[in-house]
């Protein structure tokens, strides 16, 4: 009998109404999610969990996102990254070329229904993340 394992996302979100919402409507979806404050304990998560795909805010403190994209690229590089940000600007940033995705954060999220998160994985949908042999379709 085969099992199916269940996909794992590292979140890394300094928001925690953010962090919190994206989790829970994650799990909803069927993930298996950890979730971490900044950049710099996204690194202890990814050698303790063992995600199979990263979601990563840019900026937060103790250590940002591009310098974690960098560090996590430098351990495992090949496992995909998606840059989630509310700020356009890094999008043309040499770095951020080497996610897998940048989406940018709705500013109607906080002002809105916050449970939209569903929406916003259109950018990514239809997306599948080849993983040592495990493959995650995002749609």
């Amino acid at each position: 009998m085969e099992t199916e394992l269940k996909k794992k996302f590292l979140l890394v979100e300094d928001e925690e109404a953010l962090r919190f919402l994206y989790q829970e409507e994650l799990e909803e979806e069927g993930y298996d999610v950890c979730t971490a404050k900044n950049g710099k304990e996204s690194l202890q998560k990814l050698r303790e969990e063992k995600p199979n795909l990263i979601i990563l805010d840019i900026v937060m403190p103790e250590m940002d996102g591009m310098e974690a994209l960098g560090r996590i690229l430098s351990e495992k590089k090949r496992i995909p990254i998606i840059l989630h940000t509310s700020h356009l600007s890094y999008q043309g940033d040499f770095m951020s070329w080497a996610a897998d995705a940048y989406i940018l954060k709705s500013d109607r999220v906080k002002k809105e229904d916050p449970r939209d998160f569903r929406k916003r994985k259109s950018a990514i949908e239809r997306k599948d993340w080849e993983i040592t042999g495990l493959s995650i379709s995002l749609v």
